[in-house]
């Protein structure tokens, strides 16, 4: 079974359906929602870069669902002032949801939403 032929038994579509396009069954934005090589979960572990100020809107919506977000913020490390007021401002929002934060490496955050804890200690 193709791809296409996963995602199109995934939408219900029979085989004698023809689908010229897939885009007039599914649209880009649909897509990235749709996950046909494994079940549905509870939550996700959702990758978001961070560019503007506006991206810190997705970030707490992700949170908002429970979701885990791993942060990239290399896309505004060149204003530094303006990074760092976003990071704070989504520390301040972090203490007050009782969800945390820690930093994985130079551009990368991990976010957690409530009562999903991170060990930030390092065993050797």
């Amino acid at each position: 079974m193709g791809f296409f032929d996963s995602v199109s038994k995934s939408l219900g579509i029979t085989q004698s359906e023809e689908v010229d396009n897939i885009d007039e069954v599914i649209d880009s934005v649909e897509m990235d929602s749709v996950d046909v090589l494994h079940e549905a979960a509870d939550f996700y572990v959702k990758p978001i870069s961070l560019h503007s100020e506006s991206d810190v809107t997705v970030v707490l919506d992700e949170l908002k669902a429970k979701n885990l977000v791993l942060l990239n913020v290399s896309g505004m490390k060149k204003n530094t002032a303006k990074l760092k007021m976003v990071v704070d401002n989504i520390k301040t929002h972090m203490h007050k949801i009782n969800g945390d934060i820690a930093r994985i490496d130079e551009d990368k955050i991990l976010l957690t939403p409530s009562k999903v804890k991170i060990i930030k200690t390092k065993r050797h």
